[in-house]
Order: structure tokens, then C-alpha cells, then sequence
């Protein structure tokens, strides 16, 4: 049993939710009183992948993760060099895409994850993560998230385009609306927005929320914190973190407190948008077992 405060027990012995459990019918109806104009925000990056081209290099990513691939088993050409139509003048064209989600895709992490010890989130056995996937707390318990957003814009608040590699966002500096349980806590950072300028600069490190900070958001039962970084917390120029063990933002948040993470969001057009309150909306796929999924969060303003 980790020793900090935490949600261990909290919705149960055999909970593999964490603060999902949050979002009850009350609060998700409550939620979708944040949107007032029905516009509709996709805070995704795309999933770029080509077996013969560059096109995967193009999206930010950590350096040395297996990046997307996306080829087809039945093209055009194939029919042009002679293949049999399924039928009388039908064709069809079959992809497979390959994605390896955590540090090359918008995603969510699962909370089996990252732990610390022989436990997973709520004391289940680390032992049942296997090579087959995770037998407790995977991706495929989430279901479908859809919650108040509040955005942090935290280089708005300060005046600047993006925040510095080092910078690490403190309590005082998530300005906003208050938050409220069940919400989903989305930090910008502009990161993102670093990679088009140079890709060394975009792995000489990155900003993100500091320890203090995530203990923050887990103190107000917050659902999920999803951000444009590629971990939550910062990262320095070898992609780690350098914060000891007691203040990794994964083991505060994911271990913890079974707060899930979402990662790597474009958030450009809505920080261009003004708004800091919104419907926000995600589904991970069914993946049994998975340690995370890709997913295209939606803002609805």
C-alpha cells in the first residue's frame, strides 16, 4: 500500500476505474451545460503513418519510439496489375495501421500503466500484467469519458507563445475556472507547437506540471488531466524525467490517485478559442488488456 494520500479503496477493493467512478449520470448531465455554441473541436494530432515515406517523422514524437505504420493489403494497384473484383465492377481498398500509442499519438494511458513496487492502482497484483497485456486495471475499463473540460492555457496566462523546456507549471499558475470532481483538468503548454520551428529543440526537453501541481488536481478529484506534453510532467533532454520517485507525475496521478492521463492533444485552435470551459469527450478503444489507446478527444464549445 503506497504511503501518501491516495484512492486506494476509496470506490472499492476490486475498482480498476479510479475517479471515473466520478462522472455519475448527475455529473455528466452537468457537464454538458458547458457547451453553448455546439461548435465541435477535434484536440488530436494526426496519426501520420506511411511504410515508404517520411510521413511519420512529420508529427511531434519521442525520439526512438516505433512510430505508425499504415499500408494497404488491397490498393488500386493491385487491381490495375490484374486482381479479381470482389464482384461484377465492385473493388475495395483494405488498410491496416499499426500504432504504438504512448509517445507517438494523442492517447490515453491506462491506469496499469506505471506503478511503483509489486501494485498496481488499488493494490492489484502487478504480477497480472503480462506479456498478453494487463489482466487488471487496462484501457478497456475507461468506456466512454464525457466530463466538463477546463483548460488551463498556462502561456496565455503568462504571455508567452509556449513555455520554456524547464518550465514546471505550479498550483498557482493553473488559472481558470474552479475546478469541480469529475472534471477533466487540460493543461497547454505549446509544446506542440515547437516541432514545425526544429525537432531538436522539440527533444531538448519539455515543459509540464510539476509534482505540487498534480497533487493539486488530485486533491479536487479531477477525472482525468490530459495536456500537449508527451508525459504530463516535464521531461529533460534524455525524454525522462527528473523528479524522484515520490514525485513522479504518473505515480501521483495514474498510481495514486487512479487519475487517468491523456497525452500529446492539440490545443492550438482551442486556446485560439477563448474558451476555458467545454463538453470534453473521448473513447478509447476496446483494447483487453491495453496499457493505453489512441484517441481523438473532442472539445464542445
Amino acid at each position: 500500500m503506497v504511503a501518501e494520500p491516495n484512492n486506494w479503496g476509496r470506490f472499492g477493493p476490486d475498482d480498476q476505474r479510479g475517479t471515473l467512478n466520478l462522472l455519475t449520470p448527475e455529473v455528466v448531465l452537468g457537464a454538458l451545460a458547458s457547451a453553448t455554441s455546439g461548435r465541435v473541436l477535434s484536440l488530436a494530432m494526426p496519426i501520420r503513418g506511411a511504410t515508404s515515406s517520411p510521413a511519420p517523422t512529420t508529427v511531434p514524437h519521442l525520439r526512438g519510439r516505433p512510430l505508425p505504420q499504415h499500408f494497404m493489403s488491397v490498393d488500386g494497384g493491385d487491381y490495375a496489375a490484374g486482381a479479381r473484383p470482389v464482384g461484377a465492377g465492385l473493388r475495395v481498398a483494405d488498410d491496416a495501421l499499426i500504432v504504438t500509442h504512448h509517445g507517438t499519438t494523442t492517447h490515453m494511458d491506462a491506469l496499469c500503466h506505471m506503478w511503483s513496487g509489486d501494485e498496481l492502482y488499488n493494490g492489484h497484483p502487478a504480477a497480472r500484467v503480462r506479456s498478453y497485456g494487463a489482466t487488471r486495471c487496462g484501457i478497456e475499463q475507461v468506456g466512454g469519458v464525457v466530463a466538463r473540460g477546463v483548460l488551463f492555457d498556462v502561456p496565455r496566462h503568462l504571455g508567452l507563445d509556449h513555455l520554456p523546456a524547464g518550465h514546471r507549471i505550479s498550483p498557482d499558475e493553473l488559472a481558470g475556472p474552479d475546478l469541480r470532481p469529475g472534471d477533466v483538468a487540460v493543461i497547454r503548454t505549446g509544446w506542440p507547437a515547437v516541432w514545425q520551428r526544429s525537432r531538436e529543440e522539440y527533444w531538448s526537453g519539455q515543459p509540464g506540471l510539476s509534482a505540487d501541481a498534480g497533487r493539486w488536481l488530485a486533491e479536487r478529484d479531477v477525472c482525468a488531466v490530459a495536456a500537449d506534453n508527451a508525459a504530463i510532467g516535464g521531461l529533460n533532454a534524455g525524454q525522462l524525467a527528473d523528479e524522484a520517485l515520490e514525485d513522479d507525475l504518473h505515480l501521483i496521478l495514474l498510481h495514486r490517485h487512479g487519475v487517468h492521463l491523456i497525452e500529446m492533444l492539440w490545443l492550438e485552435e482551442l486556446s485560439a478559442s477563448g474558451r476555458d470551459e467545454f463538453v470534453f469527450v473521448a473513447a478509447p478503444l476496446l483494447i483487453e488488456g491495453g496499457t493505453g489507446s489512441p484517441i481523438n478527444p473532442l472539445a464542445i464549445l
